[in-house]
């Protein structure tokens, strides 16, 4: 059988996804896996809960996250790494950094780029329109800009409401492209996008992301792709992060094995 990593993995403290670190660690174990990445949305301090409150572990559940990865290892017969997936938000630059990496010792930080920041508040990047978009693209950059995170999870996830490859969504994901080359950043296929409902485009059926137009593009540049999971369930664990390979390989992509801070 064929060995296979995964760096992107939710639990039940997400309040969102099923099963603990212990469960996808068996499932894990059965299929074939090189490493194991836990990535639960972080938590964000306690007057944060402007948006998705529900939908991320508290910061009093952290101790408990950190306990059942530490179990999940004794399990495993390859390495376990805890980590954080963040939105990116400037005003939380130092709860990223002193707090997730800092206090908490995570191990490395996903930007999962959900967001646009507006005012005081944040919506969801799907529902972005005209220059919200423009704007939740600068800001993804931004995040990207600061170093502190390991891969940039489902960059094209916008696409799941926007849908067409037309001119604003190639600049858009062009601009994202150019970043993470400039930046040398890895850019994950999302194995998730790949069981999700098909869009009928102008240009037929796509995946709502992996969007295909895009991955064209990556795979005529030199950016460093990874591809991951994105489990909510231990049964797609392993499942998932090969819907991505199989994924990456109508692009002729070779995808990276590892992050970076797992080759050390």
């Amino acid at each position: 059988m064929k060995k296979i990593a995964n760096f992107h993995t939710h639990t039940y403290l997400c309040h969102h996804a099923k099963g603990a670190p212990a469960h996808y660690t068996a499932q894990a174990i059965k299929e074939g896996c090189t490493a194991l990445g836990f990535s639960d949305h972080c938590p964000y301090p306690d007057n944060f809960e402007d948006i998705w409150p529900n939908i991320r572990m508290g910061v009093n559940e952290v101790p408990q996250y950190f306990a059942e990865i530490e179990q999940a290892r004794k399990m495993a017969p390859f390495p376990i790494y805890a980590g954080f997936e963040c939105e990116y938000d400037a005003r939380f630059l130092s709860w990223y950094r002193d707090e997730l990496l800092g206090a908490y010792n995570a191990q490395y930080l996903v930007l999962g780029s959900h967001w646009v920041t507006i005012g005081n508040s944040h919506k969801y990047c799907p529902n972005a329109e005209g220059t919200e978009l423009n704007r939740y693209i600068d800001q993804t950059i931004d995040g990207m800009r600061t170093g502190l995170f390991a891969f940039l999870a489902h960059p094209d996830l916008f696409m799941m409401s926007y849908k067409e490859w037309d001119a604003q969504s190639k600049a858009c994901l062009g601009a994202l492209l150019d970043a993470a080359i400039d930046l040398d950043m890895l850019l994950e296929i999302n194995g998730l996008g790949c069981s999700r409902e098909p869009n009928n485009t102008a240009n037929g059926m796509r995946y709502p992301y992996p969007y295909v137009e895009f991955w064209e593009m990556v795979a005529d540049s030199k950016a460093r792709v990874i591809c991951n999971s994105d489990a909510h369930e231990s049964q797609t664990v392993i499942l998932n992060a090969w819907k991505a390979r199989d994924f990456a390989g109508r692009f002729g992509i070779i995808p990276q094995e590892l992050p970076d801070f797992a080759k050390n």
